[in-house]
């Protein structure tokens, strides 16, 4: 394996898709898309999902076979029946999810990745030749040490250089940045961008980060609904135009206008929360925070940080070890009398697996808040189906939720949909404390802007709003105030007003 020359810009691939097509059955995922990326561009693919984002590049990669279409790698038509083949012609990809085995170093890991690993692996030579690589390259990572104790961050980095280690020169980079925070993001985009620019290197990266977008990448290719919807510089495109392009002319709902209060009670109190992981470690550590009424919380953090454990705190999911919860000054355990009683509801990431009964209707999930109370339950007990279904199908039109109808199984549901029942669920009754984790994680542009304008609503109400959010655009958009999560503790809090994206990336990176 030898390491890469000194920058030419022949070193960078070109790669075009012409008429690129993929159907499923009766569907089709890609339809005749053609994009081109330049040899030493950074090349951005956005869509909302479902777009075909996707399906294009596995079919480059070589794990779908398009029903139609061509590929062609600086300027020649090839073939990609499998990855193998992508990787031959110097392309590969870096996933959102890690691929790397977490008890072994750097260097182990980049080794056992190559295609001609030998029998007898000559460490002593190996790590020379590694060391030679990393020193030609902008990309730093502790190289003896397992992976399990690296950094998100560094992991990310190690994912790169790996794929640099196997000779790849067009790298696919699937929403790199999404467990980072924004220093990281900002500085492995940053190395990256240096090496399309000294032509060692061209990338087609799929975000949903316009901020990224606009800061890193020189041209933009937008699909929408399986088809191609343009390419242009990255320079010539205003956030609010890429933004068009993916959604089309659909009409969002317009956020709700933040009504002013002043003086308000506090609802929901964390008093001083411990809990531990499923493995008896420390997730939560002494976490204490006040909701008043009329105010949204934002909890800001890097995936991992404890946010998880804190939200099954809250839900009843996780007993806690230590601290004590209040709701309106009275001591308050997440049980579901207590729940219906204190008018506290939530929506806790991935609704399927933790506020869904998958194989039970929409009707009856819906029920579940109420299946006990009439009119659904008259008398001893019974349940009434004919209530259950009519109350489940005047939620269904007033939360817009698409199902082909009131007994159709929850789990056939889209993940934008099984959130809008979900909500509906939780919202149907007057609400004084609401809890929402991830609310719009995978969802398209309009059941975002739907979702949100809920959440703002229930506020405008006068309900207490604990938002627990990865994405930092969704915390900026709807706190009052913003707390940030960083390895179990809450060290910061401060107004959302007063505060700003940097500030908040140092103290979710835990640099105070």
């Amino acid at each position: 394996m030898s390491a890469l020359p000194a920058a030419a810009p022949s070193r960078a691939i070109g790669l075009e898709t012409k008429g690129m097509t993929k159907v499923f059955g009766a569907m089709t995922a890609l339809d005749t898309v053609s994009i081109n990326v330049r040899p030493g561009s950074f090349h951005a693919l956005l869509g909302e999902n479902g777009a075909g984002k996707s399906t294009l590049v596995k079919c480059i990669m070589g794990f779908y076979q398009p029903t139609r279409g061509q590929v062609f790698v600086n300027g020649a038509e090839v073939q990609i029946p499998n990855p193998k083949a992508a990787r031959s012609l110097g392309i590969g990809m870096v996933y959102q999810h890690f691929t790397l085995v977490p008890s072994l170093t750097a260097t182990e890991n980049l080794v056992i990745a190559r295609a001609d690993v030998p029998a007898v692996i000559d460490w002593k030579k190996e790590k020379k030749t590694l060391a030679e690589l990393i020193d030609r390259l902008p990309f730093k990572v502790p190289m003896d040490v397992p992976v399990s104790g690296l950094a998100a961050g560094e992991k990310q980095k190690l994912e790169i250089l790996k794929q640099l280690y196997l000779d790849q020169r067009f790298l696919i980079l699937d929403e790199p940045t999404s467990v980072l925070t924004p220093q990281e993001a900002d500085e492995i985009l940053g190395l990256l961008r240096g090496m399309t620019e000294a032509g060692d290197l061209t990338i087609l990266m799929i975000s949903h980060k316009f901020r990224e977008v606009t800061q890193f990448v020189d041209d933009v290719t937008v699909l929408r609904k399986g088809a191609f919807v343009g390419s242009a510089s990255a320079k010539d495109l205003t956030v609010a135009e890429m933004s068009r392009m993916m959604i089309g002319d659909m009409k969002l709902r317009e956020r709700a206008a933040r009504k002013p209060f002043t003086n308000q009670p506090v609802v929901l109190e964390l008093a001083g929360l411990f809990a531990d992981d499923d493995e008896g470690l420390p997730a939560v550590e002494a976490v204490s925070l006040k909701v008043h009424a009329g105010e949204i919380v934002g909890i800001a953090g890097v995936s991992g940080n404890g946010q998880s454990e804190l939200i099954e705190c809250l839900s009843g999911q996780r007993p806690l070890t230590d601290g004590r919860l209040f709701v309106k000054d009275e001591p308050y355990e997440p049980e579901r009398k207590k729940m219906a009683r204190f008018k506290v509801f939530g929506l806790p990431e991935e609704p399927l697996k933790n506020a869904a009964v998958p194989k039970m209707s929409v009707a009856e999930n819906l029920a579940f808040r109420s299946f006990d109370q009439p009119p659904i339950s008259k008398s001893r007990g019974w349940l009434s189906p004919g209530p259950m279904r009519a109350k489940a199908k005047e939620l269904i039109a007033a939360y817009r939720v698409k199902t082909p109808g009131p007994d159709e199984p929850i789990q056939n549901l889209s993940g934008g949909n099984v959130q809008r029942a979900i909500l509906a669920r939780e919202l149907s009754s007057d609400v004084d404390v609401l809890v929402v984790a991830n609310p719009c994680f995978g969802l398209d542009f309009a059941s975002i802007a739907e979702i949100r304008g809920q959440i703002m609503d229930q506020r405008n109400r006068g309900a207490a709003v604990l938002l627990v959010s990865e994405d930092l655009d969704e915390i900026l958009e709807l706190s009052d105030r913003i707390a940030v999560m960083s390895e179990g503790k809450i060290g910061y809090v401060a107004l959302a007003s007063e505060t700003d994206r940097n500030t908040i990336g140092q103290h979710m990176a835990g640099h105070h």
